[in-house]
């Protein structure tokens, strides 16, 4: 572990904690952990931060998927693909990650964002119900193009997948939000378990940084997961809204007003 301050870890720990909620209840836990390691962790290169963060986020994802697998109990016939191809495509993206431009990607996903929250504001009644647009083939079909391109995604640049991934379960395939979210963490663990394989292959992950991160992480994960049960699909999209704005602020700020 770098020599970083105990203030430093503290801070470091309260956003992982943070980080778990939301990514439990919408996705998006990046938004908060992935600044936060940037701001602690000012000498550490872009591979350290990366892989560090899927080290924690790979706890409370994992947390939260068992809590929704439990409560929720999420289809296997479709999570297996959705997971599978996700986690391929995940590693293909941590692959390239240091090849292609981060400029290149922010513009597009910012377009992208705002595209879903529109989309998901004049649409109230999206994601209130389950009501499945496919049958059969084409639905496991679309669940792993769904998984293998957000997984790609997930691998090479990050920020948003939950979001993307729940997304992509409501409106393209049309599960409610609350379903769509205990699927997306299902996914999420296979992303993250698909990065952290490639990032470890080259000795990047800060390993104990990132199993204490990862503790606060799993307890964030756990509580947000037990209150979007506890609240349902109504809260979840609420949620949503409000994380997919953040983004879209936070991606607006990096790609017109660039460092």
């Amino acid at each position: 572990m770098p020599d970083i301050s105990l203030w430093t870890l503290v801070f470091l720990v309260v956003a992982a904690f943070s980080a778990g909620w939301i990514d439990a209840v919408v996705g998006g836990g990046g938004l908060i952990q992935l600044p936060a390691m940037l701001l602690g962790l000012p000498n550490a290169s872009p591979a350290q931060i990366l892989s560090t963060n899927k080290i924690s986020s790979l706890f409370g994802t994992t947390t939260s998927a068992i809590t929704f697998g439990i409560k929720v109990k999420p289809d296997r016939r479709t999570v297996l693909p959705l997971a599978g191809l996700a986690a391929i495509g995940a590693a293909a993206g941590a692959l390239v990650a240091t090849q292609i431009p981060m400029a290149w990607f922010k513009p597009i996903v910012l377009v992208l964002l705002v595209g879903v929250a529109l989309y998901t504001w004049f649409k109230p009644d999206l994601g209130s119900a389950t009501v499945l647009r496919f049958d059969g083939r084409a639905h496991y079909l679309a669940a792993s193009l769904v998984g293998l391109l957000i997984g790609f995604y997930d691998g090479a640049v990050g920020p948003g997948t939950g979001s993307f991934l729940i997304f992509a379960l409501v409106g393209l395939m049309g599960y409610n939000f609350l379903r769509a979210s205990a699927k997306a963490k299902i996914a999420n663990v296979a992303t993250n378990l698909g990065a952290i394989l490639v990032f470890a292959a080259h000795g990047a992950p800060l390993w104990r940084l990132g199993l204490i991160m990862g503790a606060a992480n799993m307890l964030g994960g756990l509580l947000g997961a037990r209150t979007a049960v506890a609240r349902g699909s109504r809260f979840v999209r609420v949620i949503f809204l409000v994380v997919v704005s953040a983004l879209i602020l936070r991606l607006a700020y990096d790609v017109f007003w660039p460092r």
